[in-house]
């Protein structure tokens, strides 16, 4: 996964900024709040504002949403992480990724601002989407949560138009703790009095929890099968029926999404008729979530295969996953996995493995804390073939004379790596 646009400008910038705090992630408020106070708080300027948490699902929720306002004839400024192949990615300035120019200038004038007091890279960045967001107009601002949610950065917005929090599962333990309790606790931090939340589906415990916060803020939560349902075709609440003409994302898990983005919507005063709703639903774009490729690398492959890349890496995501695989059954699926060092390979993978008719254990060498080769294959038991690379792995998959399935997943960090490569 690239880092940043081309040019030494901003990586110059970027490795300044690198060295102002020994650790990349280390979660606090008060740091980002002494800068923005610098910067004249433009938290505080930021027009309508939809904050999105969760363990799975938020990227997904945030396209959602977008497209949903798009089609409605709204500028949308969107705030997302990590980016896939270019650093840009992350800041959507009214409709458009932000330019090369514009996110180094307002990175320059963060970093002044700064006076090289120690911050994360993050809170830099979202500090400078904080500052975009308040100069240049738009009609509302999605905002994506980086880690966790009570102490991430973006959560020093004031009380926002409504808030999203997605699938809540086991992730980040050294950050957020070692259960679902905790780890729901942590991403229920961005309930702020007053505002209306939209949840999807969640452990029982997990909703308590989110319940619970929400009644001590005196928010509202809008919870699946109480407030809000969907089948993906159909969407119902205290607003009424609409009529969906299916996700464009594929996958079962992506009803939740798009039912948790169209509730948060409807709970706003964002004036956003139903026929742009069932649009957004049926035109969200979001790569990377079981995206059909039909680039270079899908070349290499017989022309009447399949080849999928979701960026999919925790234990979560192999569940939702293999919901959707066992509806792949019609063909043999060969899996290629990579994935970051620090997550659970064998949580990811126990789910998926009765689904594959082969399985490759790949790392890149420009991919982010690639987890080594032979510890995919430990975690699955053995079963896992070494690529050692995704070129090597398609290369070696066996061709029968049926058609078959690919799927590429394990990490957002391969997952670049990947779209690059496919061209």
């Amino acid at each position: 996964m690239s880092d940043a646009p081309r040019g030494g400008r901003f990586d110059a910038i970027v490795a300044r900024l690198h060295a102002l705090h020994p650790r990349a992630i280390d979660l606090s408020l008060g740091r980002l709040e002494r800068l923005l106070s610098g910067l004249d708080h433009p938290e505080r300027r930021l027009p309508p504002t939809i904050h999105v948490a969760g363990t799975n699902g938020k990227g997904s929720t945030c396209a959602f949403l977008r497209a949903c306002a798009e089609a409605a004839g709204m500028q949308v400024h969107v705030y997302t992480s990590p980016h896939l192949v270019r650093f840009n990615e992350r800041i959507r300035l009214a409709g458009t990724l932000v330019d090369d120019s514009t996110l180094a200038d307002a990175l320059e004038t963060v970093e002044s601002i700064n006076h090289g007091d120690s911050i994360t890279v993050f809170e830099v960045i979202t500090a400078v989407a904080f500052k975009l967001f308040a100069d240049v107009p738009a009609d509302v601002c999605v905002l994506e949560v980086g880690l966790g949610g009570r102490l991430d950065a973006t959560n020093v917005i004031p009380p926002p138009a409504a808030g999203a929090i997605t699938s809540i599962s086991i992730d980040h333990r050294d950050w957020l703790g070692d259960t679902i309790q905790q780890i729901a606790r942590e991403k229920a931090g961005i309930i702020k009095p007053g505002m209306p939340v939209a949840t999807g589906a969640q452990l029982p415990g997990v909703l308590n929890i989110l319940q619970a916060t929400a009644d001590a803020s005196g928010a509202r939560l809008l919870a699946r099968g109480r407030d809000w349902d969907s089948d993906g075709v159909r969407y119902e609440d205290a607003h009424g029926t609409l009529e969906l003409p299916g996700s464009s994302l594929p996958g079962p898990h992506q009803i939740d999404n798009a039912g948790i983005a169209l509730a948060a919507l409807r709970a706003t005063a964002l004036a956003i008729p139903p026929s742009a709703l069932a649009y957004g639903i049926a035109h969200a774009e979001w790569p990377a979530r079981l995206q059909r490729l039909t680039g270079q690398l899908a070349k290499t492959l017989p022309a009447d295969w399949e080849l999928w890349l979701d960026g999919g890496h925790n234990a979560g995501a192999g569940e939702v996953l293999a919901q959707h695989l066992a509806t792949w059954a019609d063909r043999p699926l060969h899996l290629v996995v990579g994935m970051k060092r620090s997550k659970d390979a064998g949580g990811f993978l126990s789910p998926l493995l009765p689904f594959a008719t082969t399985l490759w254990a790949v790392a890149e060498s420009g991919q982010h804390l690639a987890q080594p080769v032979e510890d995919i294959v430990a975690a699955s038991a053995g079963l896992a073939r070494i690529g050692p690379t995704v070129a090597d792995a398609l290369a070696r998959l066996p061709r029968t004379e049926l058609p078959a399935r690919v799927l590429i997943c394990g990490s957002l960090y391969l997952a670049g790596e990947v779209l690059k490569a496919d061209g």
